[in-house]
């Protein structure tokens, strides 16, 4: 194809170049895979400039992009994108949080959803509690000091009877760390700058979404239900962080991990908020996504 035939956007500010790989980027949120995303950017471009359509808005290339979409790779592809668009034109800034016990994948799963929602502040509230560590000492905060599955070990005063003291210990650590989710939250609602948290902080009940009036706010846990797959995920860990988190030391406390993971979810029961299952990762990511979308495109309707 001739480079002559280059396409513009009618209605961007002089006449800015069609990108054929922003497009592929945009079809790739749906769940579609790069290498068919770019396929039918390709076939869309070439379209354009087989019919001399060189210069396009960008209403007529959304309406393209879905009919390329419905027909080359079906109707649900096509719906996804329409609605994804929408999601990206909100008035207010979407702030998501994905919560569940250690090693359940939150991270990864968490930088990919925001890659295809084309979100650029991910934090984690192991970031926030290393960040309080630099200014409450050890004497004043023991409970920020320790893994989340071990925070008991920190606590200043009895546990009441009756109570498992592992949880006694992660509420009070969650308790300190909500404080600094709100501040990170409130922050991003005044910059009017979209935000996904991720971390076993995030626990159902400690951040009221309702009182951010101007944010979108969506809360989800993830989680894995078969044992054996899960303590895998630390193995995994271990080899991908080349030692620096071993999994001995996780092996060691999984007793306690999903002990939070069981406690995370009957809180996320009581307070309506769902849990995820995590089987595969493209799988979780579109399952993640599509919740997002029926909880803030779909509620506005």
């Amino acid at each position: 194809m001739p480079y002559s035939k280059q396409i513009t956007l009618s209605d961007k500010k002089h006449g800015l170049p069609f990108s054929k790989g922003l497009l592929a980027q945009s079809f790739t949120a749906t769940g579609l895979p790069p290498s068919k995303a770019h396929e039918i950017a390709q076939a869309i471009q070439d379209d354009l400039r087989d019919r001399d359509e060189l210069s396009i808005s960008m209403q007529r290339l959304r309406e393209l992009a879905k009919e390329s979409l419905g027909r080359m790779v079906g109707e649900n592809y096509a719906r996804r994108y329409a609605k994804l668009y929408r999601l990206s034109k909100l008035d207010k800034p979407l702030i998501i949080m994905i919560g569940g016990t250690t090693g359940v994948g939150k991270s990864t799963i968490a930088t990919e959803v925001a890659h295809r929602l084309g979100i650029t502040r991910v934090v984690s509230t192991d970031s926030i509690r290393e960040v309080m560590r630099g200014i409450f000492t050890k004497d004043l905060m023991p409970a920020i000091y320790e893994s989340a599955f071990n925070a008991w070990r920190g606590l200043r005063v009895p546990v009441p009877h009756g109570a498992n003291p592992v949880i006694v210990g992660f509420r009070e650590q969650t308790a300190v760390v909500a404080t600094g989710v709100q501040a990170l939250i409130d922050r991003s609602v005044l910059e009017g700058e979209s935000l996904l948290l991720e971390g076993i902080h995030l626990v159902p009940g400690y951040i009221e979404s309702r009182q951010f009036k101007n944010a979108r706010v969506v809360q989800i846990v993830i989680s894995v239900e078969d044992e054996d797959a899960h303590r895998s995920h630390f193995y995994i860990r271990e080899v991908q962080t080349d030692g620096t988190r071993p999994f001995e030391r996780y092996r060691a406390n999984f007793g306690n991990i999903r002990l939070l993971g069981d406690y995370i979810e009957d809180l996320c029961r009581e307070h309506g908020i769902p849990v995820l299952v995590s089987h595969q990762l493209d799988l979780t990511v579109a399952d993640v996504i599509e919740h997002v979308i029926d909880e803030v495109v779909e509620g506005e309707e």
